[in-house]
């Protein structure tokens, strides 16, 4: 499976922390979440026509309550492709299916005081 996955930590601001596509995922961020940039959470079908792959943009605060220095909610923001971008159609099932593919990797990131370099 293929994603893309933006989030914030305790003390460092907004990160791609992984890129499992060639280029740029600002391209498909941008995309994906187009017209829904203010919503806290979201699950929304895109593409899937053309060069445009199918994908899903998906975002949910952070299921354990983590909030950053400023108390702000952490916002994990995901682009879904292949294999999963059929099962993920609501905010609830992304959570219960990308969450866990992610989750031990951001308690690892969450106290660093720098972010991480983006992982493919």
């Amino acid at each position: 499976m293929s994603l893309i996955w933006a989030t914030r930590g305790r003390n460092w601001g907004f990160r791609f922390l992984r890129n499992d596509t060639s280029g740029d995922p600002l391209v498909f961020y941008d995309t994906a979440f187009s017209g829904v940039e203010d919503a806290p959470e979201t699950c929304r079908r895109v593409g899937g026509a053309g060069s445009q792959p199918e994908m899903v943009a998906l975002r949910f605060p952070d299921p354990e309550g983590r909030r950053d220095r400023a108390g702000r909610v952490i916002p994990h923001d995901f682009v879904v492709f292949d294999a999963l971008v059929g099962d993920v159609d609501s905010v609830e099932v992304g959570r219960q299916r990308i969450w866990p593919l992610v989750a031990d990797e951001f308690a690892r990131l969450w106290e660093l005081p720098a972010p991480p370099s983006v992982s493919r």
